[in-house]
């Protein structure tokens, strides 16, 4: 009986587990020069679960996965056939991709994926997730004005930066950002804004979880550089169909949090 009971206690936690994971991409740094190499980072982790806690749990399928980067003009490259895996093992380790930008200006890193997974029931599993780094000319000479962060991408559910997560960046300047469903404003929704190192409460977390307003609006303002994950969840039940029970829909945006902001000193 104790026995039966550890394997069913196992297969929960394992079924909980699997479907709080999320997908993030992150950068090794958010500002380069023109025509240097920028290294990005496509990962999976469990920070969606209880402990939200940043954690790499496994290594994604790319089955069905999409990673681009969108240039300031808005020409898309495609970044899935040139990542190299960092795991030694099948599930160890994260994906990572080169990328060498030429023209100055805001670039968006983006993944989507739309599977069904099925961990004791079957789910429809849609996830996105998005990065913003800055190309300058000149390090030293960093233009605080670049367009294009507020870009809505179409993903199904979305984090839109309000403010520039990059351009002027660092404690002391508010993470804004607007919670898009299909397209619309997501009110009344948890949204989590997770410094890498930190393990969040049970429950809500009032140091680093804020609700979407009515206009689907949310702001933290990191006290202390880190690297954040802005995390957002919505379960659709009445999505079903004949291969699955029920949607659930998952955002990320990674920010970079320097603990000087490189473009003004404060």
């Amino acid at each position: 009986m104790k026995i039966l009971l550890y394997s069913l206690l196992t297969v929960c936690l394992t079924v909980t587990s699997a479907a709080a994971h999320d997908t993030w991409v992150e950068t090794n740094t958010n500002l380069i020069r023109a025509r240097d190499a920028v290294y990005i980072n496509l990962k999976l982790g469990n920070h969606g679960n209880h402990h939200r806690d940043f954690k790499i749990a496994s290594k994604i399928d790319l089955e069905g996965c999409s990673l681009n980067v969108i240039d300031p003009a808005g020409k898309t490259y495609d970044l899935i056939s040139e990542l190299t895996d960092t795991g030694y093992a099948p599930k160890e380790g994260f994906w990572r991709g080169k990328f060498v930008p030429v023209k100055p200006g805001l670039y968006t890193v983006s993944h989507s994926l739309d599977r069904v997974v099925n961990h004791g029931k079957p789910v429809r599993a849609i996830k996105s997730a998005k990065t913003c780094f800055v190309v300058s000319a000149r390090l030293d000479q960093t233009p605080l004005e670049n367009p294009g962060f507020d870009r809505a991408l179409g993903h199904p559910l979305e984090l839109v930066p309000v403010l520039n997560p990059v351009t002027p960046m660092g404690p002391g300047k508010p993470l804004k950002v607007r919670l898009d469903f299909k397209g619309k404003p997501l009110a009344n929704t948890v949204v989590s804004f997770v410094p890498q190192g930190e393990t969040l409460k049970e429950g809500f977390d009032e140091r680093y979880e804020r609700k979407t307003d009515a206009a689907g609006f949310v702001s933290f303002t990191p006290k202390t550089g880190n690297q954040y994950l802005v995390v957002a969840h919505h379960l659709a039940e009445d999505e079903s169909s004949a291969d699955y029970q029920e949607t659930a829909y998952a955002a990320t945006l990674t920010v970079f949090v320097p603990e000087i902001c490189p473009c003004c000193g404060d």
